[in-house]
């Protein structure tokens, strides 16, 4: 069976250094056979700038966000997906907005017993990729910290592609050697 990967794209521009990476991660996995599907979350619509903590997610069987937006689809095909990626630029030490938003709505995919302590989530046994770039050397391992965590927490493989000194938005697409990281990370993860 293909891997499916759902590659969360979190930059407002469509040709920066965010997006040359995500286009050469794809070209790697698709080699491969994966079946692959990029959401520009900065051109999503929603109805919340991110989770409301009502806890009906909480409350109801299925694990989704009562939340009837853009958002909702995404959870759902996250549930399906093998293999997630979040592809994001470093603002200010951490992922953009665009991401977080989605990130913070992903609180419904998990089902906590606060008597019990116990916790199930469906991202049990996915893959969780980072792919982040920085325009210096530095930040990087700050915004790597929550998502290799998140990973852990919710008993899924990790793996992240970080580029330092990325320079500004496009810069990327003269540094051929940091692309076929990207498409070597797509290749193996697709396998």
């Amino acid at each position: 069976m293909p891997k499916k990967i759902l590659i969360l794209s979190a930059s407002p521009k469509k040709n920066g250094n965010t997006s040359l990476l995500v286009r050469s991660f794809i070209d790697g996995a698709r080699a491969h056979g994966a079946k692959t599907e990029v959401i520009e979350t900065a051109f999503l619509k929603f109805k919340t700038s991110g989770c409301t903590s009502c806890r009906i997610c909480q409350r109801i069987k299925k694990y989704e966000c009562v939340i009837n937006d853009d958002a909702k689809s995404i959870l759902a095909k996250m549930t399906k997906a093998d293999i997630i990626v979040m592809a994001t630029p470093l603002y200010f030490f951490s992922a953009s907005a665009q991401l977080k938003v989605i990130v913070d709505r992903m609180f419904s995919l998990y089902k906590w017993n606060n008597a019990t302590g116990a916790m199930k989530t469906v991202l049990k046994g996915k893959t969780l990729v980072l792919i982040a770039s920085a325009f210096e050397n530095i930040g990087l391992n700050a915004l790597e910290k929550p998502f290799a965590l998140t990973a852990a927490y919710s008993g899924m493989k990790f793996s992240h592609l970080l580029i330092p000194n990325a320079g500004v938005s496009g810069d990327l697409k003269n540094k051929k050697e940091v692309l076929a990281q990207a498409k070597s990370l797509g290749k193996k993860l697709a396998r």
